[in-house]
């Protein structure tokens, strides 16, 4: 199946892989490993591991080994961790936020310097919402990631959908963190959907999940793509307009859906 779905994706055009780092899922690095044997072209990386499960001086030994087998295609994604139940099934406890956050600066800080020690050229990226993860993306990542999603805890799921304007501050939170330094961005998608219908797609969406949202209020949210592959573009290249967006990411079931868009975006 991975192998099927690697060869698939460098068909399609994509320009990277990604890997998740959930229990629930494969491990990241045999994966990529396995994946980077079946694919010649694209990068391959991960999005995001959970610092948490990691101590750094043993990420960086398997990280820049992955980055050697795969001739210098690894780009290594970096996050705080969100599922408390992980950490506790892991044996990790559940560190506070500020803990989790803590611990990825010292992994993204280790990770330079040991890349420095053995000469080792990886982009590394930083992945999500809150003031401290974004002013380290800000400050040290090649790559900045945007959630898609923001965390409400009093709310069940304890996740919503981050709107245009609330992305508009957490880009201009970054550029203003950043200081000049170059950077790229990246979105996570949640949803691609394929239609000639964008209202009535969003309002069966809306119906079928039980969303206490309206259709005008999805239909705004950069998480989500709707329309014909003509409309998906153009939503992509506004994004790419408004918020300095080049890169990103669509979730595993929608990667064959979200593949004719992409010679789309390279015109």
């Amino acid at each position: 199946m991975l192998i099927a779905l690697g060869r698939r994706a460098e068909e399609l055009g994509y320009d990277v892989i990604l890997m998740p780092d959930h229990l629930s899922m494969g491990a990241p690095f045999p994966s990529l490993t396995l994946t980077a044997e079946v694919t010649t072209r694209p990068r391959l990386g991960t999005f995001v591991l959970n610092a948490g499960f990691w101590n750094p001086t043993l990420l960086a030994r398997d990280a820049f080994a992955v980055n050697t087998y795969s001739e210098g295609r690894l780009e290594l994604g970096l996050g705080a961790g969100y599922v408390r139940e992980e950490f506790v099934e892991a044996g990790l406890g559940w560190p506070s936020a500020g803990e989790r956050v803590t611990h990825l600066v010292d992994t993204v800080h280790k990770i330079r310097t040991a890349a420095e020690k053995v000469g080792q050229s990886m982009p590394i990226m930083v992945g999500g919402n809150g003031d401290r993860v974004l002013r380290l993306a800000a400050e040290q990542a090649d790559i900045v990631a945007f959630a898609g999603l923001k965390a409400v805890p009093d709310q069940t799921p304890p996740l919503a959908f981050i709107t245009a304007d609330e992305l508009d501050e957490r880009v201009k939170f970054v550029q203003q963190a950043a200081g000049g330094r170059d950077y790229e961005s990246n979105l996570l998608i949640q949803s691609v959907v394929v239609t000639d219908d964008r209202r009535g797609a969003i309002e069966e969406q809306i119906r079928q999940f039980g969303l206490d949202i309206t259709a005008d209020f999805l239909l705004d949210v950069p998480a989500m793509l709707v329309g014909t592959y003509e409309q998906i573009a153009e939503q992509l290249r506004a994004q790419r307009d408004r918020f300095g967006i080049s890169y990103v990411t669509v979730l595993e079931p929608a990667y064959e859906a979200f593949g004719p868009v992409i010679p789309m975006l390279r015109e």
